[in-house]
Parts: structure tokens; C-alpha cells; sequence
């Protein structure tokens, strides 16, 4: 399809998106009662990322009717997620029937744009969608709904004050402004519970410009005839393996801990509409053992991912072969493993992120006064698992609650929604996975309009009290 045309589908696709909303917009407008703090305006919802999650989480609440709400994004416009930076699969791992930012809306579903752009021939040979084509489709969604995303804004602080929320944003000049807010949610992502992370006894002995995390920015050029290990079993791993490989690394070994290669992918059997709506309802003896279960298993490479790797002669994968240390020697990095030493020019790192709320900046105030699942629930004996406990234990609403019931900042928290990853073993798949997002988000949005409606039910009341709008405007015969 030429980009006339791919140009004109999307423009009469965008004409069906407005089309289709107007005829369900019933109740749909604002009815939040508008706050103000020392003549500032008060936001009812600051969303924190403008990725999948952050998108799909305003546009959820505008069909609820909450539309004083903004996107606040820490990226440049186009660097949003990690679609185009850095992520290196060629394809989403999602099968292309999973729709998640169209909440519901046939129009706005990843297949009516495909069609739109490419034709309905292109959607029905596709295997699965590429991560540019889901960044162009995240691009539209923003631009079709019109949603209010600012760019070059970091969250670096939350404050408390006078029942609201004080942002702090830094800008990428260095200045910080302030927003307050009723409501925060946080759209963070994978990361948005803690940090990536590289093991200290990596990070300790090797100079940094001899590895990198599959989180940052690498130059796989500068790899070319270089002998490379990966550490890590996740499709990340396997994606940056498959990269240097095809910018003419010399070798790659990737080495994981395990004693096989994962091959199981929970996430398919978590796509159906009972797990996604009601996990966070069932008891935490039963949400644990789920977890313990899906942590276990682990996503596996796709298997399109893993030939992109093995059909090069080249590369090597060693299952049971833990890395114990790492040492610079000269020009070289030497990798003690239980099987004997390997060596390297270049390391790449899969360790994946750690859930640590205390990383987190922006939590500074409350991270180590939020309620953890290891604070709350005490698991079976064989059944410990250190990693879900470091989880928060969230509560129905996706939001923090204390440690201590007697917490001054219990209603900071309260006020805090948890979007990202870390919110798994509370709520299930939600925000950071396109699988869960529209039930994640139909909870969340109901739960936040919920609290804004009730905290207001006095105004609102007083609202309806002074209403005095006639419907019945004339005693008389029509002539």
C-alpha cells in the first residue's frame, strides 16, 4: 500500500473512531467538581508515562467522565515505552489478535489500523505485529483521541499537602515545576516498581564500558568481531543476542541458570477474561501460589526469536551455566562458571529489574512505609519465594497501602495508583502488559472515579441541590 493511500485509510478511519465514540458518549461528561490550591489548579488525575499503559489509562477515565487529566512523560516526543529504543525483537511476543489501548472500541483495535494502513490482505497474512508498527499505532491512538501528553517531564518527587498531591517534575534544562493533583497514577512500566539491574559482582569488577544492561543503549556496531556473552534466559536476552549477532559479532555465548530453556509461556493461559477481571479478588493464599507458579515457569523466548539466534553458526547457548565472577584481564573480560572460565570482549546483561520501591525517587517520602506483600502475608513452609514478597501489596484500587495502620500518610498513599509491573501479584496482569491492560484499566478507572465521586459526595449533592434547569417549559397546547 502506498502512503497515499495508507494516508487516506487512516484519515476515514479516524472519521469512524469520532463516529463510533459519539454514539456511546452517553454520561461521558465531566462531572468532577474543580479544585484549586492557593489559586493553582489541581489536576483530578496525573498520569505518570505516556506509554501503552498511560494512554489507555486517559482514555479510560475520559469514558467515565474524568477529563481533567494529564499525561506527564519524562521522554522526548517519539521516545515514549520501549518500542523504538530500546527494544530489539523484531515482532511484539503478543499475538496480533490481543487488542488492549481500543478499550472495547472495534475501530480503535491494532487490526482496524493494520487494515487501515497496510489493507485487510497484509492483517490477515500477518504472523505478528512489528514494535514500530505498535509504536505508529500507540503514536495514533494518542493523536486520534487527542489525549494531553507533556513531554520532558521526570517525576523526581511527591509531596503531600493539604489532602493533595505535589508533583515535582525536572525538565531536561534543569528547571522543576510543580503540578498538584487529587490522583496519581503510575504508568511506569517494567521498571516502575524498582530498577534494572546488573548484579554487583558485574558492576563492582568490570568497567562499565565493557557490558551493558538490554535496557540501554548499545552500539552494535562497535561489537562487530567481537566475541560477546549474554547472561539472562528472557526473550530480552535472546533479542540483543540475535542484534549483535546480525551486526557480525564474532561469537555469541549466551549463558542462563537454569537447566533448560524455558518453554512453557504462562501469559498465554492468562489471557482469558476470568483470570484478567477477578485474580485480585481471590484470596492471597491463592494469588501467592498463582504467582509462584507464572514466576516460575518464566516467559520463554518466542520461538521465532530463538532460531533468530540459532540459525547462526556462531552462537551458542549453555543452560546450567551460572556466571560465579567476572574479571578484567588485560583486554578481555574472564567469566568464572561452574563449567570453567569463559572469555569475552563485551558482556551483555538479562538480569531483568529488581522490585525495590526505595529506587524509586519520586517514592523517597513513602517507600519504606508501603505495605509489602512479605509485611502482610506469611506463605507456607516450601512455598517462600523472596521476589513476590519484595512485591507491593496493593489494595483493590491498585493503590499503596501502609505498613502501619496508624500512618500519617495513609491518605498519600491511598491517592498513589501502582500501574506497572510491580502491581502483578496484587492485581495480575494490568498496565505493563498489552494482555491485561483493558481489564486493568477498567478496574483502575472505575476504582478512581469511584474514590473522586464519594471524597466529593457533599458537592455533588449541593450540585444537584442547586440545579434548577427546567425540562417542562410551557403549560400550553403546541398550537
Amino acid at each position: 500500500m502506498n502512503n497515499v493511500s495508507s494516508d487516506a485509510g487512516l484519515a476515514e478511519l479516524k472519521l469512524r473512531v469520532q463516529a463510533d465514540l459519539a454514539k456511546i458518549s452517553y454520561a461521558t461528561g465531566n462531572w468532577c467538581i474543580p479544585a484549586s490550591h492557593n489559586d493553582d489548579s489541581v489536576l483530578d488525575v496525573a498520569i505518570i508515562g505516556a506509554g501503552q499503559g498511560g494512554l489507555a489509562t486517559a482514555f479510560g477515565l475520559r469514558r467515565r467522565g474524568i477529563s481533567n487529566v494529564r499525561i506527564f512523560e519524562k521522554a522526548d516526543r517519539g521516545g515514549e515505552g520501549p518500542w523504538v529504543t530500546f527494544a530489539r525483537m523484531l515482532t511484539l511476543r503478543t499475538p496480533k489478535h490481543v487488542t488492549g489501548p481500543d478499550l472495547g472500541i472495534p475501530s480503535l483495535t491494532p487490526q482496524s489500523w493494520y487494515e487501515a494502513r497496510y489493507g485487510a490482505e497484509a492483517w490477515k497474512n500477518l504472523d505478528k505485529i512489528s514494535r514500530q508498527d505498535w509504536q505508529s499505532y500507540l503514536d495514533w491512538i494518542r493523536n486520534t483521541l487527542d489525549l494531553p501528553v507533556t513531554n520532558d517531564r521526570k517525576l523526581v518527587d511527591i509531596d503531600w499537602q493539604d489532602g493533595l498531591l505535589c508533583l515535582s517534575f525536572k525538565q531536561s534544562d534543569g528547571s522543576v515545576v510543580q503540578q498538584w493533583a487529587r490522583k496519581v497514577v503510575l504508568a511506569t512500566g517494567i521498571e516502575g516498581g524498582g530498577a534494572w539491574h546488573v548484579p554487583d559482582f558485574i558492576s563492582q569488577a568490570v568497567n562499565s564500558s565493557r557490558y551493558a544492561h538490554t535496557c540501554q543503549t548499545i552500539d552494535f556496531e562497535k561489537l562487530r568481531g567481537k566475541r560477546i556473552g549474554v547472561l539472562g534466559a528472557g526473550a530480552s536476552a535472546f533479542d540483543n543476542a540475535a542484534t549483535a549477532l546480525e551486526h557480525g559479532a564474532a561469537s555469541v555465548d549466551l549463558c542462563l541458570r537454569r537447566a533448560k530453556i524455558p518453554t512453557v509461556n504462562p501469559y498465554r493461559w492468562m489471557e482469558n477474561a476470568g483470570f484478567l477481571s477477578y485474580f485480585a479478588d481471590l484470596p492471597d493464599l491463592t494469588r501467592w501460589r498463582f504467582m509462584r507458579k507464572i514466576y516460575d515457569l518464566n516467559q520463554p523466548p518466542p520461538q521465532d526469536t530463538f532460531w533468530r539466534c540459532r540459525k547462526h553458526a556462531n552462537f551458542a547457548f549453555h543452560p546450567g551455566t551460572p556466571w560465579l565472577s567476572v574479571k578484567e584481564q588485560g583486554d578481555e573480560v574472564v567469566v568464572e562458571t561452574p563449567h570453567g572460565e569463559m572469555v569475552f570482549d563485551f558482556l551483555i546483561i538479562g538480569t531483568g529489574f529488581v522490585i525495590d520501591l526505595t529506587k524509586r525517587p519520586e517514592m523517597r517520602k513513602i517507600a519504606e512505609r508501603v505495605q509489602l506483600w512479605r509485611d502482610k502475608f506469611a506463605a507456607p513452609a516450601g512455598e517462600e519465594n523472596t521476589l513476590l514478597g519484595s512485591h507491593p501489596y496493593l489494595g483493590k484500587h491498585f493503590q499503596f497501602l501502609p505498613r502501619n495502620a496508624d500512618d500519617d500518610l495513609a491518605p498519600m498513599m491511598a491517592a498513589i495508583h501502582n500501574f506497572t509491573f510491580a502491581a502483578m501479584p496484587s492485581m495480575g496482569l494490568s498496565g505493563a502488559s498489552i494482555s491485561g491492560m483493558r481489564f486493568g484499566v477498567e478496574r483502575l478507572t472505575k476504582a478512581i472515579g469511584r474514590d473522586l465521586f464519594v471524597q466529593d459526595g457533599d458537592k455533588q449533592l449541593q450540585s444537584l441541590l442547586d440545579y434548577n434547569t427546567d425540562e417542562l417549559i410551557s403549560l400550553e397546547p403546541p398550537c
